[in-house]
């Protein structure tokens, strides 16, 4: 299995996210299961198969965190190397097709977020695979799934 990297705030918000689901949601769904069984004949009970199915699908979504995690590791963003684009760095790039600018920052799993000014994305992301370890000033081609971006490193922050 491969591992990635992940904030401390972002263990933190995935372990929170458990919990939730573990002492909150499936509790709850628990109850009302029990309600909808205790109306009698379950094979036409559309209350007790909606409520079986979310139960389903709240372990699934527990199972997936709980994977994220044991896939992951911690890493202090202050150790990482500066002046090269690594984990927990913030990079604006031109798309050199264009000359518009995009404004990165490389997170670990369920740190992402793709709306707003900076686009967290995953470093195991094929955008941020070929931009690690590159400096201000190189110009790289990257293969997305549908085409191929060339852009040019501008500038690298450090978060």
């Amino acid at each position: 299995m491969e591992r990635h990297p992940i904030s401390q705030e972002g263990y933190d918000k995935l372990r929170e996210q458990i919990k939730e689901l573990e002492d909150v949601e499936m509790p709850r769904i628990a109850e009302k299961i029990a309600e909808a069984r205790a109306e009698g004949d379950l094979s036409e009970n559309a209350e007790y198969h909606g409520q079986r199915e979310a139960q389903g699908m709240t372990q699934a979504r527990i199972n997936q965190l709980k994977t994220q995690i044991a896939a992951s590791y911690i890493v202090d963003k202050s150790t990482m190397p500066k002046g090269i684009v690594a984990f927990g760095s913030r990079v604006t790039v031109k798309d050199l097709s264009d000359d518009s600018e995009e404004i990165y920052e490389f997170v670990g799993p369920g740190e992402d977020n793709y709306s707003g000014p900076v686009m967290k994305i995953l470093t195991s992301s094929p955008l941020a695979q070929g931009l690690l370890g590159k400096k201000v000033g190189d110009k790289v081609e990257i293969q997305l799934p549908r085409t191929t971006q060339k852009l040019e490193l501008i500038k690298i922050e450090d978060t």
